[in-house]
């Protein structure tokens, strides 16, 4: 597993500019991953990472890549939904940013035995934290028609659905990515016109549906949110429409006072804005960017900063 760029680390250095020299400044990496994003805040002066990652792989670049930093991160094997218990359990109560960097990371798909891609032979697996017990092969062997073609719909957005389901459901037990993508390749719909190939968003709707990232990110961002001390800042970088349409949503709904119906004459609800939204429309990356590291196109960027 090799590092890779860490995307948009100049426009989060920038949008985190305010609380990097924040006496004790505490920020959480919610992706660690290889430390990227970390390493920019550390040496531009943030006191200290809380770097969180469910890969001990990942866990294992960061520490050597911040060793530099020790004393100043504190690494955690988690899953980012539970980082207000592990904030506390470290003696913080509150934060002054948080950073997560969603879905699966290049360093993941360039390493054919994790099973993320296609483009490399390897087990069935798309296991974030390889502590948990099911994996993309359970998935694709043991789940029926409409299981799988639900997942399908809603996690890849992918129109064939319910045909791709009865393809593998046909031809399995499947071991290896290969295995999978060579079937889906040749029992694609006839009338299939789209350029990228069949088994892609089968892949991405399996990654989805194995780890659990859409519920998973649901929940996290109002606890983190809430975690934020005043004046602090959460940054989220998104890969696909479906994640980025839940933050954008719970961000939008985060920013809003009064929800009551627009005609209720008096509000009953008592909800306030919690955060402001710095950024109206997502940050995407330079063609600069995009130019060096390609698999930057999808990113989107999308901040807020906690209310008084």
């Amino acid at each position: 597993m090799t590092p890779h760029n860490s995307v948009l680390a100049h426009e989060v250095m920038a949008h985190f500019q305010p609380i990097v020299n924040r006496p004790g400044g505490v920020v959480v990496d919610g992706t660690l991953g290889a430390g990227g994003h970390s390493e920019a805040l550390l040496r531009a002066g943030v006191a200290h990472i809380i770097g969180m990652d469910q890969d001990h792989h990942a866990l294992q670049l960061a520490q050597a890549r911040l060793h530099p930093f020790v004393g100043q991160v504190d690494f955690v094997q988690a899953n980012f939904v539970d980082m207000p218990y592990h904030a506390q359990q470290l003696g913080y109560d509150q934060v002054d940013g948080i950073l997560l960097d969603i879905g699966v990371s290049s360093m993941q798909l360039d390493e054919k035995e994790r099973g993320f891609s296609f483009m490399h032979d390897g087990q069935l697996d798309m296991r974030m934290n390889q502590g948990q017990t099911l994996t993309a092969q359970e998935v694709v062997n043991t789940w029926n028609v409409t299981e799988l073609a639900d997942i399908f719909m809603r996690f890849g957005e992918e129109k064939y659905s319910r045909h791709l389901a009865n393809v593998i459901v046909e031809n399995r037990p499947f071991g290896t990515t290969r295995q999978l993508a060579t079937v889906i390749e040749a029992r694609k719909p006839a009338q299939w016109k789209e350029k990228i190939h069949p088994a892609t968003r089968i892949f991405q709707a399996l990654r989805i549906a194995v780890n659990r990232e859409l519920d998973v990110l649901e929940a996290t961002l109002p606890k983190a949110i809430e975690l934020l001390a005043p004046g602090g800042r959460l940054a989220v970088i998104t890969f696909h429409s479906l994640e980025d349409r839940i933050v954008k949503q719970r961000f939008k709904e985060a920013t809003v006072d009064c929800i009551c119906p627009p005609k209720q004459p008096v509000c009953t609800c008592d909800k306030r804005a919690t955060v402001e939204a710095l950024t109206r429309k997502p940050i995407v990356p330079t063609a600069d960017e995009v130019e060096r590291n390609p698999r930057s196109r999808s990113a989107k960027l999308r901040i807020v900063e906690k209310l008084p």
